[in-house]
């Protein structure tokens, strides 16, 4: 899987929320954490289509994206790869880091745990 950026990341949490959005509802949603031109945003979701981690289609006349990755999947290899290549870390970070979010429920956090978990060098 790969690991999407922090603007794809941010991109694909407001997919996650809501979709399908246009380029254009996109940019509104992720603009003030972005604080970037619509034209970036626009060029990041083509770069995104050609990573086939969103899914372009025209719905009333206009280009609609939608996530083609699994959040918590998503979410579970970014945290994984933060782990390993920030923190320096050869086990799993503590899903109890993720309570309080606002991106996952109680029942994605439950997945999100058992991902940690069983990732495949999560024994090593």
């Amino acid at each position: 899987m790969s690991i999407p950026s922090v603007t794809e990341l941010t991109l694909l949490k407001c997919l996650w929320r809501q979709q399908p959005l246009s380029a254009r509802e996109l940019h509104e949603q992720a603009e003030p954490e972005l604080q970037w031109s619509y034209s970036s945003t626009r060029k990041t979701l083509e770069r995104m289509v050609e990573k086939q981690m969103v899914t372009l289609k025209a719905a009333h006349g206009v280009n609609v994206y939608t996530a083609a990755v699994d959040k918590i999947g998503t979410l579970a290899a970014f945290t994984r790869d933060f782990g390993r290549r920030v923190m320096e870390m050869d086990a799993p970070l503590p899903v109890n880091m993720f309570t309080g979010s606002k991106l996952v429920n109680p029942a994605e956090l439950a997945e999100l745990e058992q991902l940690l978990q069983d990732w495949p060098d999560a024994k090593e």
